[in-house]
């Protein structure tokens, strides 16, 4: 078993160690298809042997050729570490800085088995959400962050760590890049083709920035996405034999069985991947599994009928279920299922993010791999027949929100009925869950807010739960409008259930949607507390990128952004600049995140909160400027929401001064000016 200290030593390379290829007892991400010509094989080898010395290259090269035929991507399984893979205690990193231990501790979390989905292939979730390349850049980047000093910042290049470079004690550490590819160019063919050579990376948005907390932070985004569409589309608090059907149990979908458990719902989640499915099974999220669509049916009336509140997993695929939802209304005139969405990878469609019902899923992966050109068209054909079933059930009553998966776009490109007549570009028959659900939340300013304890120690978490759920009741207790206090209290009534639902996979870490003042007043008063002792070891704060200000994604984070700027990405590359001169320990700009490479750009951010009085104002100053960036946007958009926020925001901060919109009342005057030229 390799020791830490081994881990921080640099690349294994005398002796190498042993190659034992793929571990069978853990998931493994599809095969890729990025059809290289003969040169570009050749280069895809060269470039991975430019991290081994020539001596090593006659040993390397077949293997890594075998992997490059074999999986579409060279991984260096070889060089897969000999060690439990998971956030250790920061202490035990060997480290000259705090801070790089506490990115290592983030790091290894994002690779932890029981967090990320297929760990072998450094993929922390969606498919394709890479932590690195492969597991040389890994080595280094544990070599480098173990010699890292306060006067140096490594840099990453996806996946591909550049170097230390002098820098200062106010900059940040890491400084990271995920597929900053040119325009032109940024389209999943010329994806899969760069992937392959080992030149660029998807990177989601937590994976590739060393901030994922396991499916926790879905679970709360979910809960809020859940209760919120109860309110708007069914006018209940209470969701209570209210039916929501859904898709996906892999990565950040198999959160879903926990947010409907959490709702008091009856969540039914259809997943094609038995042991994705099970993993969720034996971890307690999901309550019931079932094969059969005649035992499904049979116990969604039950449940429906008794107002249970139930997870059931369906071991299929979601097509047939709605299909079967479709033939349960025609045949009874009974509606069972009140709201439904999809989670299914669909950013990444014809990758293993989608399988199309056609096939089962070993002969799916199969054909991925063997005939894509003929599973593109099932893919297409499987897509049009679920938003076919959809439709039948929405024009009866059923209520569907597109889940910022790139399902709805996916499926227009398929040529499926999702068309809104009279829409902008960024519409569809279904709304985005940002547009009609979370889109008033962002404006208001809330997102995700989340830390890290890096003690390792959950009464070190613990303690934090109860400094924040205090410090929001504290905000609300000096007088907040009605709608920010409901978003409070939702928060409040999460964080002091959060303890009791078991959601923490892999480091001890927590999530909670909060405004500029709740995020900073939670951030200081965390950092008093590990001044003070109180919580043992440092805490690293970080956000998802989808957020008010991090993400510019015209199909989710900004689709209700409506004067024409949706699709401009000013706001997420300004959210990475501001925040690395402001204070963040590690910044990341990414291509790519949640709908797919080339439809979003994103920024995230870490920040150590070590008790020092220098962390706090580094925190005051940051998050101050991480939300207020992405409000100050959507109120020039026009935004009511936004705009209120952010004048009471510049009446609370004599230095912010935000350039305000002027409305046009009389829209009349537009017609009439155009009409005369």
């Amino acid at each position: 078993m390799t020791s830490l200290q081994e881990l921080c030593a640099g690349l294994p390379l005398n002796p190498l160690p042993q190659n034992k290829g793929r571990n069978n007892g853990v998931p493994h991400a599809p095969n890729r298809t990025p059809q290289l010509s003969a040169e570009e094989e050749r280069l895809a080898l060269e470039n991975a042997l430019r991290y081994f010395p020539p001596e090593l290259h006659g040993t390397l090269a077949p293997e890594f050729a075998d992997e490059l035929r074999h999986y579409g991507h060279i991984y260096m399984y070889r060089f897969y570490p000999n060690i439990q893979m998971k956030a250790y205690p920061i202490t035990q990193y060997p480290c000259k800085t705090r801070h790089a231990a506490a990115i290592m501790h983030m790091i290894m979390n994002n690779l932890d088995p029981a967090v990320a989905q297929f760990p072998q292939e450094l993929v922390t979730y969606g498919g394709n959400g890479q932590v690195f390349s492969n597991w040389a850049q890994f080595w280094l980047v544990m070599h480098y962050l173990s010699e890292m000093t306060e006067e140096q910042t490594l840099v990453m290049y996806s996946g591909h760590p550049l170097g230390l470079f002098p820098s200062h004690s106010g900059a940040p550490r890491v400084v990271i890049t995920n597929g900053m590819v040119i325009p032109n160019y940024s389209s999943r063919r010329d994806y899969e083709k760069m992937f392959a050579l080992g030149v660029t990376m998807y990177g989601q948005m937590t994976a590739g920035s060393y901030c994922y907390i396991g499916p926790q932070g879905i679970v709360h985004g979910t809960v809020l996405t859940v209760l919120n569409a109860g309110r708007r589309y069914l006018g209940l608090d209470d969701l209570s034999g209210k039916v929501f059907v859904t898709s996906g149990l892999g990565g950040m979908s198999g959160a879903q069985a926990k947010a409907a458990s959490i709702v008091g719902c009856v969540g039914v989640i259809a997943e094609v991947d038995e042991s994705a499915l099970m993993k969720r099974h034996q971890q307690g999220w999901l309550m019931e599994v079932t094969n059969s669509l005649d035992g499904c049916i049979q116990r969604i009336r039950k449940a429906k009928k008794d107002k249970e509140m139930l997870s059931l997993g369906y071991h299929g695929n979601i097509v047939d279920l709605w299909e079967r939802l479709v033939e349960e209304y025609e045949k009874t005139g009974e509606l069972l299922v009140d709201l439904g969405s999809d989670q299914t990878s669909c950013h990444n469609p014809f990758s293993g993010g989608y399988y199309p019902v056609q096939l089962t899923f070993s002969e799916a992966n199969q054909m991925l791999c063997k005939d894509p050109q003929a599973f593109h068209q099932l893919v297409h054909e499987s897509l049009k027949r679920q938003v076919a079933a959809i439709n039948k059930l929405g024009d009866k009553g059923m209520f569907f929100w597109d889940y910022g998966n790139a399902f709805l776009l996916e499926a227009q490109r398929a040529g499926a009925d999702v068309q809104k007549h009279g829409g902008r570009d960024t519409e569809f028959r279904y709304p985005s869950y940002v547009q009609h659900i979370m889109g008033d939340i962002f404006s208001l300013g809330f997102g995700p807010f989340r830390w890290v304890c890096t003690s390792a120690d959950p009464s070190d978490l613990a303690a934090t739960d109860e400094i924040a759920s205090c410090a929001l009741e504290d905000i609300i207790a000096q007088g907040v409008s009605d709608a920010v206090k409901k978003q409070y209290n939702d928060n409040i009534r999460w964080i002091r259930e959060a303890g009791k639902h078991d959601l923490v996979v892999g480091s001890q870490a927590r999530i909670l949607y909060s405004d500029q003042k709740g995020r900073v007043s939670i951030a200081v008063a965390i950092n008093r507390a590990v001044a003070a002792g109180r919580v043992k070891g440092p805490v690293v704060i970080s956000r998802d990128h989808h957020d008010v200000s991090g993400t510019d994604s015209p199909y989710r984070e900004t689709s209700n952004i409506y004067d024409g700027s949706a699709f401009c990405a000013d706001m997420a590359v300004q959210n990475f600049v501001g925040d690395s001169f402001r204070g963040a320990t590690w910044v990341a700009l990414h291509n790519g995140g949640g709908v797919g490479w080339g439809e979003v750009i994103n920024g995230g951010f870490g920040l150590v909160l070590d008790g020092s009085q220098e962390a706090e104002e580094r925190a005051t100053r940051m998050l101050s400027w991480d939300v207020s960036n992405g409000v100050a946007r959507r109120c020039w958009s026009g935004n009511q929401n936004a705009y209120d926020t952010i004048v009471r925001t510049m009446e609370e901060n004599r230095n912010l001064k935000v350039t305000l919109p002027h409305a046009v009342k009389d829209k009349s005057v537009l017609a009439l000016a155009l009409s005369l030229n």
